[in-house]
C-alpha cells in the first residue's frame, strides 16, 4: 500500500493515515473532529489498515500508532444533532472506542489541543498520552450540558484515572490545562505545540517493540479492560430510556 492514504477519498478526506518506519500516524482532520457516523466509519477503516498490515506481515514488528488532531483541536466530542437523529450511532461509537482501549499495538494520543467528552473519551481509550503544553483543555462536561454517560464511557474513565480526579472531571465538569493533566497522571508527558508530534513518536518508538509479543498484547489488554469492555458492549438502546 502507498501512504499517506487519504479516507475516504482524496477528494473529501476525513482523516489520513502516514508510515514512518514501524510507526502509523492517523491525522485527524475533520474540521473540529466532531464523532459522527461517517467520521467513525473513516476511522475504522485506517484502524483495519493498520491492523491487517500487522497481522498479515511475515514476521513480528515493532509497530506503533499515534494519533492527532488539527489546529489547536484533538476533539471537539460528538456530534450531538447527529447523534440523536441516528439510533445507531452511540452503538457505532462504543465500538471505536472499546476497539482503541484493546488495540494490537501500543497507542499514543497526541493531543495537540481541546479534547473535550468524547474526544476526551477516545484520548483517553489510548495506551499513552502527550498533551500540548501551552494551550489547550481536557474535559468531560456532561453534568453543564446536562448529558449522562453510558456505563462504558464511565468505566473507561474509573478505570484509568485516581478516585478524586474522576470525581473532580465528571461531577464538576473541571477543565484540566497541561499541567494539571501531567500532575494527576491523565496524562504522560507535556510538550510545547511544535514537539508534541515527535516527543509522541518518541514515546510510540519505545513501546513499539511490544507489539512483537504478537496476539499476547491484545490478549493483556483484553484481560486488563475486561470489566470495561464488558460495559461497553452494552447496547445503548437498552439504557437510552434509563437516561
Amino acid at each position: 500500500m502507498s501512504f499517506p492514504v487519504a479516507i475516504p477519498s482524496k477528494d473529501k478526506h476525513m482523516v489520513t493515515l502516514h508510515k514512518e518506519g514501524p510507526l502509523y500516524i492517523l491525522h485527524m482532520h475533520n474540521a473540529d473532529n466532531r464523532f459522527e457516523a461517517a467520521f467513525i466509519a473513516a476511522l475504522n477503516q485506517a484502524l483495519d489498515i493498520v491492523e491487517q498490515a500487522y497481522h498479515s506481515a511475515e514476521d513480528l514488528e515493532d509497530t506503533a500508532l499515534v494519533t492527532i488532531g488539527n489546529d489547536k483541536i484533538y476533539s471537539n466530542g460528538l456530534n450531538l444533532e447527529h447523534a440523536m437523529l441516528d439510533v445507531t450511532f452511540m452503538d457505532k461509537y462504543l465500538a471505536l472506542l472499546k476497539r482503541i482501549l484493546t488495540f494490537p499495538v501500543p497507542t499514543v494520543a497526541a493531543l495537540n489541543g481541546h479534547a473535550f467528552a468524547g474526544g476526551f473519551m477516545m484520548a483517553i481509550a489510548h495506551d499513552y498520552r502527550v498533551m500540548r503544553s501551552d494551550r489547550g483543555f481536557l474535559c468531560m462536561n456532561e453534568v453543564d450540558l446536562p448529558a449522562p454517560l453510558a456505563p462504558g464511557m464511565a468505566a473507561i474513565i474509573r478505570e484509568k484515572l485516581a478516585p478524586h480526579t474522576y470525581r473532580n472531571m465528571i461531577l464538576q465538569g473541571h477543565r484540566f490545562n497541561a499541567k494539571e493533566a501531567l500532575e494527576e497522571h491523565i496524562v504522560d508527558e507535556i510538550a510545547e505545540n511544535s514537539k508534541v508530534l515527535d516527543t509522541a513518536k518518541a514515546l510510540a518508538l519505545k513501546w513499539a517493540p511490544k507489539a512483537k509479543s504478537g496476539v499476547v498484547y491484545k490478549q493483556l489488554k483484553d484481560e486488563m479492560y475486561t470489566n470495561v469492555v464488558a460495559k461497553l458492549t452494552i447496547p445503548y438502546h437498552r439504557l437510552a430510556p434509563k437516561m
